[in-house]
């Protein structure tokens, strides 16, 4: 799990700075586009593209943390037992829903690779946001499994 809570890590810590750069990006083109009337030509091409493996990089984190929305209503008097089990079957199901989206996401690169596609203005390879967005997935599955096998014991919590 400590080489799983290190990636995770990792991924977040790229994810942060994948966001500041984006908010310099939209501040310089802001202030450049009402001040100097000049702005940086696919501006919100590359906030999209950036956000996108940024969301993607937080999911490792999130599950690693549990800072899933636990919607525990029906559940809350259940025994600590019951709702271990429950939140377990929760990381399988997890688990098995970011293998299918790193399997289709996998095919989505593939696509947008051989087909060549491209964003609009700055003809930016859109392959490259799927395949970043594939490792983070794998890795999310991978936590998930491990939580769903070996429970949250060792798991830290995400702060309420």
């Amino acid at each position: 799990m400590k080489v799983l809570e290190t990636l995770a890590r990792l991924c977040a810590i790229c994810a942060g700075l994948l966001l500041t750069v984006i908010t310099l990006m939209t501040c310089v083109s802001l202030i450049g586009r009402n001040t100097v009337g000049v702005t940086l030509v696919g501006d919100f091409e590359l906030t999209g593209v950036a956000a996108g493996a940024a969301i993607a990089l937080f999911m490792p984190w999130c599950q690693l943390r549990r800072g899933n929305i636990i919607v525990d209503f029906f559940t809350a008097k259940a025994s600590p037992a019951t709702q271990e089990r429950l939140d377990r079957l929760g990381a399988l199901l997890l688990a098995a829903a970011f293998g299918l989206l790193a399997w289709r996401t996998t095919l989505g690169a593939m696509n947008s690779f051989s087909t060549h596609s491209e964003s609009q203005i700055l003809g930016f390879p859109e392959w490259i946001t799927y395949a970043a967005m594939v490792p983070p997935f794998v890795l999310t599955l991978l936590i998930g499994g491990y939580q769903a096998l070996f429970g949250f014991a060792d798991a830290p919590q995400a702060d309420a």
